[in-house]
């Protein structure tokens, strides 16, 4: 076989696996179907890390700017930098299709790239896709209309519109005070009774401040019943169900922000065992390796259906753990 690693996904888990690995001198290659970093590409335009940049750090990168917390713009450099430094080799804009097991060992792994179909044989496989490329959807009516966004990136086209953010964790919060601080008229909905204890702990006051002053609505207990794209003389709505009964919301503009679900698509078919409840893939914790001798998966992608528990900061250890752990089972295969 010409590779011992294949990398799928190029963020910072997929990243820290291949720098790893090139470091350890295996033959790796690392595919994915956007760019460097392409995940971070979709968040908010002007975001500002929780983390601070030595929490963000990967590879023996040193993450150097001067600011403590960096903003997104600087991340997708820094990522972009780690690739640079170690020297990877990227197949980007290639979509990984199939991973199969092979009799013999090792894995096949089928990809495409600008129509035309690509097939790669390699000892192991890290899975690094995370999971912000599969936002949830609520399943109702004109869901799919294209007009409800399902990313926020900035406010500045709403000015003087009025926006319906549908979400009650540190997105929709953060989504509903950048448009509110920028001349849009917002309605926030989400069906708990208050927003989600996950979200971060100056927000919370800081939306319940801007509904008591009335800058700020808020729809609490409420399930959206259908989202009704504008026509020809009518304005957008969103119908909804809450305490005081149905009513229409009237909207220029939707944001669906309530989270994404893991993409566990390229796992058909290879075998590794998954959660029915959590959607975990079964892993070795110590190794990243699944139920499928070879098979790792690195980042996001293992905490299922709790996205809110894994991040950058507490899963850059991953590819020490995998190149480790393969460079071990290589040396017991060499032991005579």
């Amino acid at each position: 076989m010409s590779l011992d690693l294949v990398v799928i996904g190029a963020g910072p888990s997929g990243l820290s696996v291949a720098a790893a690995a090139q470091k350890a001198g295996l033959e790796v290659l690392t595919l994915d179907r956007g760019g460097i970093a392409a995940s971070i590409q979709r968040y908010p335009t002007d975001l500002v890390y929780f983390s601070t940049r030595e929490r963000l750090e990967i590879a023996g990168v040193p993450f150097a700017i001067p600011e403590v917390k960096p903003t997104r713009r600087q991340a997708l450099v820094y990522y972009r930098e780690v690739a640079r430094a170690h020297g990877l080799e990227l197949n980007l804009f290639e979509a990984v299709e199939s991973i199969r097991p092979l009799a013999e060992g090792g894995f096949e792994v089928r990809s495409r790239k600008d129509g035309g179909e690509r097939s790669y044989r390699s000892r192991a496989v890290a899975l690094a896709v995370g999971f912000f490329d599969t936002p949830r959807e609520l399943g109702v009516p004109g869901e799919q209309s294209g007009w409800v966004r399902q990313r926020y990136l900035e406010p500045y086209e709403h000015y003087g519109q009025a926006v319906v953010v549908v979400g009650g964790g540190n997105s929709g919060a953060e989504a509903a005070l950048d448009l509110c601080r920028n001349g849009a008229r917002v309605t926030l909905v989400h069906r708990g009774a208050e927003l989600k204890p996950t979200v971060k702990y100056w927000l919370k006051p800081d939306v319940e401040n801007r509904i008591a002053e009335q800058a700020l609505e808020a729809r609490w207990n409420t399930r959206v019943l259908a989202f009704q794209p504008p026509e020809e003389g009518r304005q957008g709505g969103v119908e909804v169900e809450g305490p005081g009964g149905r009513e229409r919301l009237k909207a220029d503009a939707v944001y669906l922000l309530i989270g994404y679900r893991p993409d566990l698509s390229l796992l058909a078919g290879t075998g590794v065992a998954i959660d029915p409840e959590t959607l975990v893939p079964e892993h070795d914790e110590a190794s990243c390796e699944t139920n499928v001798p070879g098979f790792y998966i690195a980042g996001t992608l293992l905490a299922g259906k709790a996205t809110n528990r894994l991040f950058i900061e507490n899963t850059r250890d991953h590819g020490e753990r995998i190149v480790s752990h393969l460079l071990s089972r290589r040396a017991r295969a060499t032991v005579p």
